[in-house]
């Protein structure tokens, strides 16, 4: 009886092994019926505070957290701003130096000041959070905290009472003060001084209370750039003519901060437990952080007092064939909760999400081929085994420029000069960016043509949008001139067969970097390969990245690589990277190259405070005319990005510009469930014969066993 008792127990045992999920799932809540979406971080982000927070890895949890008044519509390109908490965008009204105001179309020499007017709609209610909680008496009840209320007290989530209050416009009014605040340290503050007015004057006023000791308490102390109309409308007051602002109002920067929030985080009881704005933030978005472990994980839950937001009902001409306007009009979110895993390495994130547990994925170069398949004409398509697990693959030509650039005020490599021109053009020719981008990115990405990135009103495709001065047009597409052609260039420039034309001195540059390690050192060998086409010889020079910064802010760099990642898609945002008063040497500006050109600054000026028109797109192509003669880049490449999404995602469409898009998303549970436990069954057959021969073993004995004890019994 005891063996057929324990040969069941086994028996069921191995039965309900194979109808059990994945024992392997990291996640142990994955059974419930919550809507959740998987995905990682990889770095800890280090200021989650609005005012403060300029990093890609922190705007995953900010752009959710927070709302500013406006936003990016989720599916319509070009990038168009619509409301988010503002009931419209901005009203905007021009005045002179006489307080008249003026019509729009007036020259912008005669416009002293434009005024924004937001309203905000009414019925926003801020996430619950212990800032709000009052006592019967009207009192906040955590504001002054007791060392006895402190004792029990180690995170955010220790507070038992937790309440809500209605968004105001003071609440904007407020977190602008904010960005002028000396124990903020916020990293626009010295740009929104150019522009915002009375900005850079209410900065230093509140050093100078801080120096002196005095309470700052920023809802008594005013400025004339920001001010509270009433309940629902506040008013922004700008130097000048300046639209791009509106990119701004798009931005975490300007979200709202109650003040409450300010004061309770101010106790100095709560700094020396880290529990801060850094570490909790207060938002009316979507998603709140309700777990805060950057050492393991970080968690945003579905917002209860979210407002009234809903999925768009229109967009492009193929949104309706991809089935992106199924769920039109449907209140939003559709995901309850959000779960960030660390994962410091790529290869595991990988293999997780080849299991299902991650729900996207970027492809890195380990994992490239095992994802894509190149096609004879060149185009990327998913692997086999890709498509079987029904796998999708979105790309998008990111915002972005990667550029290797001269510094203008360097002897040889700089200059205005026709040699120094046809030196650089020579130079920019020899350096294949196609080849690059085929050997050390896969493939993704595109050769620029200027400093414009696709996407971005003022870029041009094909024969209009081409550089004539690297490229030649030939059977439909752009061709890299020969190095045949760049040597002739270089001759031109002074430097036959690369030597001095004068002196027969081979030509030396120098190329100064940050990177090492064995990637690097590839990329390095062939970019001196590049420059001995023309037998220039380079030499890279490494060194430590504070050491670099000091090179390119005193001008002592020769040649250099650097980046440019958008901020809002707008021409002004990429074009003032050549915008001579933005010179790095000179005011600590992105003007990378020092570049210098007084028709280029002057229809720059021109060119920013103009709408997208006609007449906007003829200077900027004038702009572009310059510069690509000038050449103080080489002009490099815009990245390509590629991502994968498991077959339950839905509403899947890149946009690089907008970072509250989880909002819009929605996961088939079910679907990743079953999937999961098919692509993740338990290999039980080692176990089961592991059992059988340990069972064949033991039973003979065990038999002999009961035989023995049943004789002696007899």
């Amino acid at each position: 009886m005891r063996l057929s008792l324990f040969l069941y127990i086994v028996t069921l045992f191995l039965l309900a092994g194979c109808e059990l999920p994945a024992i392997n799932s990291p996640y142990p809540e994955q059974a419930s019926d919550e809507s959740i979406l998987y995905t990682s971080f990889s770095l800890r982000p280090k200021h989650l505070d609005p005012a403060r927070s300029y990093s890609s890895n922190e705007v995953s949890f900010t752009g959710h957290i927070y709302e500013p008044p406006l936003q990016y519509h989720y599916l319509k390109r070009p990038y168009q701003l619509i409301p988010l908490t503002a009931e419209s965008l901005p009203a905007i009204r021009y005045f002179n130096e006489d307080d008249i105001e003026v019509d729009v179309n007036e020259a912008v020499e005669n416009i002293a000041y434009s005024i924004y007017e937001i309203t905000i709609k009414p019925n926003i209610y801020y996430q619950p959070h212990p800032a709000f909680v009052k006592t019967n008496e009207q009192q906040f009840l955590y504001h002054q905290l007791t060392d006895e209320q402190l004792s029990g007290i180690s995170t955010l989530f220790d507070f038992e009472r937790n309440d809500t209050r209605e968004l105001i416009a003071e609440d904007y009014v407020y977190q602008i003060k904010r960005l002028a605040h000396p124990k903020v340290h916020s990293p626009i503050v010295g740009l929104m001084g150019e522009y915002i007015v009375g900005l850079a004057e209410y900065a230093k006023q509140l050093r100078q209370y801080q120096q002196q000791k005095k309470l700052i308490n920023l809802r008594t102390i005013s400025f004339d750039g920001v001010k509270v109309i009433d309940r629902y409308r506040y008013q922004i007051k700008v130097v000048g003519k300046y639209p791009q602002l509106q990119y701004w109002l798009a931005m975490p920067f300007f979200a709202p901060m109650p003040w409450e929030a300010d004061s309770f985080y101010d106790q100095q009881g709560l700094i020396d437990k880290n529990i801060s704005l850094d570490w909790y933030p207060v938002g009316t978005g979507p998603y709140y952080l309700s777990e805060n472990d950057p050492n393991r994980r970080m968690v945003l839950t579905k917002n209860p007092n979210y407002h009234a937001d809903y999925y768009p009902t229109e967009g492009e001409e193929d949104d309706k064939k991809q089935g992106l306007l199924k769920d039109a009009g449907k209140r939003l979110p559709f995901i309850d909760k959000i779960v960030f895993s660390l994962e410091k390495e790529t290869i595991p994130y990988w293999n997780k999400f080849m299991q299902g547990y991650y729900d996207i994925s970027g492809i890195s170069s380990d994992s490239f081929e095992q994802a894509i398949q190149m096609s004879n004409a060149g185009a990327f398509a998913l692997s086999e085994q890709m498509e079987q697990q029904g796998i999708i693959l979105k790309t998008a030509v990111e915002t972005s420029i990667f550029y290797t650039g001269f510094n203008m005020r360097d002897p040889i490599v700089g200059g205005y000069g026709e040699r120094a021109k046809k030196l650089r053009q020579a130079i920019a020719i020899a350096i294949d960016q196609e080849e690059y981008i085929s050997i050390f990115t896969n493939g993704r990405g595109i050769a620029a043509q200027g400093p414009i990135p696709p996407g971005i009103f003022g870029y041009k495709e094909g024969e209009q949008g081409y550089n004539p001065y690297l490229y030649t047009w030939q059977q439909g597409k752009a061709k890299r001139k020969t190095i045949v052609y760049a040597r002739s260039l270089l001759a031109e420039a002074g430097y036959p067969e690369g030597r001095a034309q004068k002196t027969g001195e081979p030509l030396l540059l120098y190329f100064d970097v940050t990177g090492s390690g064995p990637d690097s050192k590839a990329r390095f060998d062939w970019l001196r390969k590049q420059f001995q086409k023309l037998s220039i010889q380079l030499v890279i020079r490494e060194t430590d990245y504070n050491r670099f910064q000091d090179k390119m802010q005193t001008g002592q760099a020769q040649i250099f690589q650097w980046g440019w990642n958008a901020d809002y898609p707008d021409p002004e945002n990429f074009l003032f990277l050549l915008y001579g008063p933005n010179s790095k040497v000179i005011s600590g500006g992105q003007n990378t190259s020092n570049y210098q050109n007084d028709q280029f600054d002057h229809l720059f000026e021109q060119m920013k405070v103009m709408p997208d028109n006609d007449q906007r797109q003829k200077v900027i192509e004038k702009m572009l005319a310059i510069v690509r003669e000038d050449a103080p880049w080489v002009w490099g490449y815009h990245p390509k990005q590629f991502s994968l999404y498991h077959g339950w995602n839905n509403n899947v469409k890149p946009n690089l510009m907008a970072n509250n898009t989880t909002k819009y998303r929605r996961v088939d549970v079910e679907q990743r469930s079953k999937l999961q436990q098919t692509w993740n069954r338990p290999i039980l057959w080692p176990i089961i014969l592991f059992i059988f021969i340990s069972v064949l073993l033991v039973l003979p004995a065990w038999i002999s066993y009961q035989n023995k004890k049943q004789q002696k019994i007899n």
